[in-house]
């Protein structure tokens, strides 16, 4: 017997065919207390939304305010759901589509950078490649031993993707990053 299978219940199947999903970075300002995290993470899960890149951390330790960054992506219908929404919860002060204000005064994409650990092993002429890759993308070597090396490297996420690529092949083990970190260019503040 065959059963039919529904999609998964996600505003993704929602919108039109012709319109096409793009990645947006949104930042969020928020009290810094228990569960308001778990909120806004729920908000994203409930409804099926993805969240390619997440960060937070108290960024006014006198008002006890956090900044969230998150990366999703979504067509603009979904996103803009996604925003109405999340200024919904109580404990959200601002939510910012720093994508559509970067592309208001001109420029591409907002500020944003991203650090990550790569573990690489390897030994003679792998170790000195890895070395001299590491270089050229001014990755700092944080722990080696004759055996293996811990790069640290930041940049945007383009860079840190072709970091470990090339580090693949010479004896990658482990890597760890951190997400995207964002802000709007120019003067004004969040």
């Amino acid at each position: 017997m065959m059963r039919s299978v529904k999609p998964p219940a996600s505003a993704y199947f929602i919108a039109k065919e012709t319109e096409r999903p793009e990645a947006r970075t949104l930042s969020v300002l928020v009290d810094n207390e228990p569960g308001v995290l778990a909120r806004v993470i729920g908000l994203f899960s409930g409804r099926g939304y993805n969240i390619e890149s997440l960060t937070v951390s108290e960024t006014e330790h006198q008002k006890h305010l956090s900044r969230i960054t998150i990366v999703t992506r979504g067509t603009s219908h979904v996103l803009e759901q996604i925003k109405a929404q999340l200024e919904r919860i109580v404990p959200v002060h601002r939510v910012v589509d720093l994508t559509i204000v970067a592309q208001e005064r001109g420029h591409e994409k907002p500020l944003e950078r991203e650090l990550a650990l790569v573990k690489v092993m390897g030994a003679g002429d792998h170790r000195v490649e890895a070395l001299r890759l590491a270089d050229a993308f001014n990755a700092t070597v944080i722990d080696a031993n004759v055996g293996h090396f811990i790069f640290e490297v930041t940049g945007r996420t383009s860079k840190i993707e072709q970091f470990i690529a090339i580090m693949a092949p010479l004896g990658l083990v482990e890597v760890c990053r951190t997400g995207v970190a964002a802000m709007g260019r120019g003067p004004d503040g969040m």
